[in-house]
């Protein structure tokens, strides 16, 4: 690989990030094969390739989006996911990790403490994935282990590395989980698939509020750790 080819992998890895507001300008059909058709060259346990992807536009993805809305309109809190996705209680330093990304993105939004309305409307926009033109919802079979989700995580990162060779951007989403029951209606899932998350893509949109956020990384001392036996030293 030479150096131009290795910056540009290193650039696409390193410019990925969460994006939250889209521009309507839309991904052509064959890009977002493209970025499929790459990505799914990740690595999976034995070749299994667990991982399934149903892509959604137009109305396809509005109808999904009111039938997720509708079921949130009383408040009630969101249902389970099929899956334990988050802990039942955080500790550190993942809990401050989580609070501080949270409230940073609330602070840019202008949502107050407290004010759980003004929360619950933004919520809202996971599941109309932000404005993209494309909306991904990944299963998995429920019938395999728990390295299918390793599998398909790589996966996911691929699709949000190959976005970037396009100039577009993408956001994980893991709040579609919790709304399993209306994306099985919606899409006609076959009763083996497990809904993991969603994933929104297209086109930043600069003026957005939400996409000033940076989230910050920690230093690779942090959590990297060289093991280093030098037998033959002297």
């Amino acid at each position: 690989m030479d150096e131009a080819a290795r910056e540009a992998v290193l650039e696409a890895i390193a410019g990925r990030r969460s994006v939250r507001g889209f521009t309507s300008e839309p991904a052509p059909r064959e890009t977002v094969e493209e970025i499929l058709r790459v990505a799914a060259r990740a690595p999976s346990a034995t070749n299994t390739q667990p991982w399934r992807v149903h892509v959604l536009t137009g109305a396809a993805r509005e109808r999904l989006a009111a039938a997720i809305l509708k079921e949130r309109e009383d408040g009630a809190p969101e249902p389970e996911p099929e899956y334990g996705y988050y802990p039942k209680a955080w500790p550190e330093p993942y809990l401050s990790r989580r609070r501080a990304l949270g409230w940073e993105l609330y602070g840019i939004l202008g949502i107050a403490r407290g004010d759980r309305a003004a929360a619950r409307r933004w919520q809202d926009e996971n599941f109309r994935f932000f404005g993209a033109p494309v909306g991904f919802i990944f299963t998995l079979d429920r019938r395999l282990g728990g390295a299918s989700f390793i599998d398909l995580a790589m996966f996911m990162q691929n699709v949000c590395v190959a976005a970037r060779a396009f100039g577009l951007d993408t956001c994980p989403q893991a709040a579609f989980a919790h709304y399993h029951e209306a994306v099985r209606r919606e899409l006609a899932l076959e009763p083996p698939e497990l809904v993991v998350c969603g994933m929104a893509l297209g086109h930043e949109d600069p003026g957005a509020p939400a996409n000033r956020l940076r989230a910050e990384r920690e230093p690779l001392a942090s959590f990297a750790l060289f093991h280093d036996d030098d037998c033959g030293a002297a």
